[in-house]
This record gives structure tokens, sequence and C-alpha cells, in this order.
């Protein structure tokens, strides 16, 4: 994967590489998508710690709206290089709803709560995240050329608006 990337290699390359069968990678990991979690893991974590105990803005200690913008220009640039395996995550219904995406969904919805935000704070997470789907950023800068600054402006300008600044 580190070679050809995500997009281009199958299950059976996988299992190959591996030295097992298929059946043996799908018994593991459930699916291809469990496995892209599986390498994902580490890099999730890290943002995770840094979300939740790094400096301020993104970590503790900033004003809500501050941490929910961090957040969203750290998580594009996240989403960004990370691209081909949150695509297939985002492909499997189940895997949307895994443990490390509920954590984001829990954070975004925290801050905006502890931001004053009144209304369907499910919904408005929902609608914040996705401006961060792997698929849609991925489109908007190899496609329509734009920038992560300019997606991050849109993820600020829509986070201030739930806010109500």
């Amino acid at each position: 994967m580190a070679e050809l990337g995500a997009d281009a290699v199958t299950t059976d390359d996988i299992a190959a590489a591996a030295g097992v069968g298929k059946g043996t990678l799908f018994r593991r990991f459930g699916s291809r998508a469990g496995l892209m979690i599986v390498l994902l893991d580490e890099d999730e974590k890290a943002q995770q710690q840094a979300i939740l105990f790094g400096p301020p803005p993104l970590g503790p200690g900033a004003a809500p709206l501050d941490r929910l913008i961090a957040y969203g220009r750290e998580r594009l640039c996240f989403v960004n290089s990370h691209h081909a395996l949150l695509s297939d995550v985002g492909r499997d219904p189940q895997m949307r709803f895994s443990a490390p995406m509920v954590l984001h969904h829990r954070h975004v919805r925290v801050l905006l709560e502890d931001a004053g935000t009144t209304g369907d704070l499910d919904a408005q997470t929902t609608a914040l995240l996705a401006l961060l789907d792997a698929d849609y950023v991925h489109h908007e800068t190899a496609d329509r050329g734009r920038t992560l600054d300019r997606l991050g402006d849109a993820w600020e300008t829509l986070a201030r608006k739930i806010c109500g600044t």
C-alpha cells in the first residue's frame, strides 16, 4: 500500500503480500474498510491525542469556537493526506459509525454545545462533518482546484454561522 497507494491495491494483493488467503483477511478485518481502519489507527490516535490533550487552539484551553475552527482545519489536512484509506472506510456504511468516526462526531458536538449552539446539535454536527468527507475534500482539491486553506475558510464560515457569530 505504501508503494502503490490504497486505490491501486486490491484485497487479493494484500492477502498475497501477507501470505494468507483472502478469506483469512476478511475473517480478521471483516471488510476492506475494516483493514483501512487498522491502517489509519496510529495516525488517528496521534490526532486524537492532539485534540484531547494538545495545546490550544486544537487542544483544551481555547474557546469552543476557536477549537472547532482549529479542529476543522487540522482534520482537513489529515483527510487530504489519508484520502484513499478514508474513502474506503466511507464506502462501508458500518465503518462510517466506527469508534474513530464516532469520536470525531462527539468532539464536534461537544464543541458546538460548549459554544452555546442551540437546535439539533446532531444534525448540525453532521452538516459540519460533511465538509470533512474524504471524497468531498478530494473532489474539491483535485478536480476543482480549491486549496485546503479555502476549504478551511468554508469550514470556519459554516462553524461561525452555526454558532451564531
